[in-house]
């Protein structure tokens, strides 16, 4: 824990609180996970956790909105690295969402979220960040409604690979080793390695 002589900005404790609710809920997924996991993650007292986020049912919409953030703000960082070309911004934006959720914490808690679509309360954020990563690609990537389609489909399905640890038996399994090199093509072997860091 922090001593009080070690004070941390309200800003920069936050942030603290938020990443380490991200690992937390990654891992554990929502149902597993406490305020008093998070606390312990981030070093600092269970009721700090709670005065400043109320519930874990509040801690987890405030996960889920800044990971989703964190998404659209690789993608713009992308766009504005990218050429014009569609195609180019398209292979751009899906290398950087690669990079994005090597972060295991990320990629779970992104899932965890999509997955809780039918809860009245988180369901909504989750659906509103889906919604706004559509309205990025369609209107400040300039992406063809085909476009989309595909890169979220492949997200999707790059989501599902990496969540379930498939990569890890590529090595002993020849349609696991296929499956991947159909996904991540000349990547593969890059996208492996980090699978199994």
């Amino acid at each position: 824990m922090t001593s009080r002589s070690e004070r941390i900005p309200a800003d920069e404790r936050r942030e603290q609180i938020l990443a380490a609710a991200t690992t937390v809920f990654g891992e554990l997924g929502y149902a597993a996970a406490t305020t008093d996991r998070v606390a312990r993650a981030a070093g600092i007292s269970q009721p700090y956790v709670v005065r400043l986020f109320g519930t874990k049912e509040q801690l987890f919409i405030e996960t889920l909105r800044r990971t989703l953030a964190r998404v659209l703000s690789t993608f713009r960082a992308a766009l504005a690295e990218a050429p014009e070309d569609g195609d180019a911004r398209e292979a751009r934006l899906g290398a950087a969402y690669l990079e994005l959720v090597e972060d295991r914490g990320t990629l779970l808690t992104l899932l965890h979220g999509f997955m809780m679509g039918p809860d009245p309360v988180i369901g909504p954020v989750a659906r509103d960040g889906f919604l706004q990563v559509f309205r990025m690609l369609r209107d400040e990537a300039g992406f063809t409604p085909a476009q989309i389609h595909r890169f979220l489909a492949d997200g999707m399905l790059i989501n599902t690979l990496l969540a379930s640890g498939i990569g890890l038996d590529a090595r002993r399994d020849p349609d696991a080793a296929d499956l991947m090199d159909c996904t991540f093509g000349a990547k593969v072997a890059d996208v492996l390695e980090r699978a199994s860091a």
